[in-house]
């Protein structure tokens, strides 16, 4: 392993251990009772370092939803255009899970419970985590319309209608009281039955072609 490798992993482990002794940290004690140099300690990393690479306590929490919401992406791919009832389906899978996972029902809980006193934090929230997600479902659904598939006047507005649909019924029961958003095989459900919605309201309409008469 060269050098330069090796100080990389070493650059990698630290801001690992600092982003989850923030989570840690956040969670137990509240975004405000807790400090940079409180976050160091439990990473076992120097105040000095901290501050290098997370100047607030705001960077922190972006760098934590960054992480959440970028898990994954790649291995997601792009939709194949020309069948939106398979590629909403996917997408819809991928948005479902996401919002699933205990940690991002965690942070939300955390940024819900703070908003009142860091407004700017429900902000973080949209900008580093479902906006740049809402952006590629709008990219998407604009190549469908572009090749003719789907009929769509508003694209944001419809990409929030389909993933409100999806996380109506599993992701906001669920963080209110936890086992609500049903299992996995119903969370495929609904997201079937979004997809379904979503092509019937905006699917451009076939036509048929009139046979001669004899």
């Amino acid at each position: 392993m060269s050098l330069e490798t090796y100080q990389q992993r070493i650059k990698e482990e630290k801001r690992s251990a600092a982003i989850d002794a923030a989570m840690q940290l956040f969670l137990e004690q509240g975004y405000d009772q807790t400090s940079l140099a409180q976050i160091a300690k439990r990473a076992g990393i120097s105040t000095a370092t901290i501050f290098k690479r997370f100047s607030t306590k705001a960077a922190l929490l972006e760098a934590i939803v960054e992480e959440f919401w970028s898990v994954d992406v790649e291995c997601e791919g792009t939709p194949t255009i020309g069948n939106p009832r398979a590629a909403l389906r996917k997408i819809g899978i991928a948005y479902a899970k996401r919002m699933r996972r205990p940690e991002m029902q965690a942070i939300y809980r955390l940024i819900i419970s703070e908003a009142p006193r860091f407004p700017d934090l429900g902000k973080l929230l949209f900008d580093k985590g479902k906006g740049p997600f809402l952006d590629r479902l709008d990219t998407y659904l604009c190549a469908e319309r572009q090749v003719g598939t789907l009929i769509i006047a508003d694209v944001r507005a419809a990409s929030n209608q389909f993933l409100a649909i999806i996380a109506g019924q599993v992701f906001w029961p669920d963080l209110i009281v936890p086992g609500c958003g049903g299992s996995d095989e119903e969370m495929v459900e609904v997201v079937e039955a979004a997809s379904e919605l979503f092509f019937a309201r905006y699917a451009a309409p076939v036509i048929v072609p009139l046979l001669p008469v004899d």
